[in-house]
């Protein structure tokens, strides 16, 4: 395949690492930004070019000329407005009838491969299961269904145009420059703050930046990825008590942490409107990456040790200014 691709998010988490690595393998990165919030951070080299916003009229005519591959990374994942009376039409409006836009449009100039960013909520949000990419889907919540939505709308303009498609369902990924929970995560490790975690025997599977990148890559490229769907972690799954040793040892700090009866978090969580927080930390989420690895011949090129110890660098060295 040519080497010229488009990334859009690409001033995200994912999206700027994503665009560095295929600078230094010398494609031409072309990166989609909404609003120019850390695009300081963006490598130099990227064309940058700004969408306000990703909908179903949106004209990606002069942004995709001369794309040979997309990297579909933008995505809405919360509502800003607490008060929407359909989230459902918020998320669909983006995730849904925007991704279907930009691949139409996609199929228009002439893009041999799209890439699609999907989630495992897709599958749904955890069971004693290990998800595959067999499983029925199961997506609960507006984000997963909105994911879900736009991977059949996928499938079907890859049938009926011969544009090749590739989708990734995502769990957790970390990494540096990581937000969100795992950022509060590093911080309350830091911290020494205690956790009433040390019971919880849950097993999570995670992926580290570097991992998923070398994934994007490998699927930009690789001719049996070709309208696939792969689930990807570093295989490594880990309970939330080990996890959070492995952070702290990384900082060269001991683990705090002491006993708490499953039962009594979870009425802590429902008293506190943070079940869904709760349940990340105590609940299961597993997936068998084997398809990827087996059909690709794709090994993660970090450990999730050597992932956590880069992560926890990076956290330690910008502790100030995050």
């Amino acid at each position: 395949m040519a080497n010229n691709i488009l990334i859009t998010g690409a001033n995200g988490f994912i999206g700027r690492a994503v665009c560095a690595r295929l600078l230094l393998e010398g494609w031409q990165v072309r990166g989609v930004i909404r609003s120019t919030k850390q695009v300081d951070s963006l490598s130099v080299g990227i064309e940058i070019i700004k969408i306000e916003s990703i909908v179903t009229d949106t004209d990606w005519s002069d942004t995709l000329a001369g794309v040979d591959s997309v990297v579909h990374l933008a995505a809405l994942v919360h509502v800003m407005n607490e008060n929407t009376s359909d989230p459902f039409a918020e998320f669909r409006k983006v995730n849904v009838a925007g991704t279907k836009r930009l691949a139409r449009m996609a199929v228009t100039n002439g893009v041999k491969r799209f890439v699609y960013i999907s989630s495992v909520k897709v599958n749904g949000d955890g069971c004693e299961k290990t998800f595959t990419e067999h499983d029925i889907p199961a997506p609960k919540g507006p984000y997963g269904v909105s994911k879900w939505e736009a991977e059949q709308v996928l499938h079907k303009i890859a049938e009926n145009t011969g544009m090749e498609i590739v989708i990734f369902r995502l769990p957790l990924v970390y990494g540096p420059g990581v937000k969100a929970n795992f950022l509060r995560l590093l911080d309350i490790v830091n911290k020494d703050i205690p956790l009433p975690l040390s019971l919880v025997n849950n097993k999570r599977s995670m992926i580290y930046i570097g991992n998923l990148v070398d994934a994007i890559i490998r699927c930009i490229e690789h001719p049996a990825a070709a309208n696939q769907t792969f689930l990807v972690s570093d295989g490594e799954d880990v309970s939330t008590p080990d996890l959070i040793r492995m952070i702290a040892g990384a900082m060269g700090k001991k683990a705090r942490l002491f006993p708490c009866p499953a039962s009594l978090l979870k009425m802590i969580g429902k008293v506190t409107g943070k079940s869904d927080e709760i349940e990340r930390l105590t609940g299961s989420l597993q997936i068998d990456s084997d398809k990827i690895r087996r059909e690709l011949n794709w090994t993660p090129p970090y450990t999730m040790e050597q992932g956590l110890r880069m992560t926890a660098d990076w956290f330690m060295s910008n502790e100030k200014n995050i």
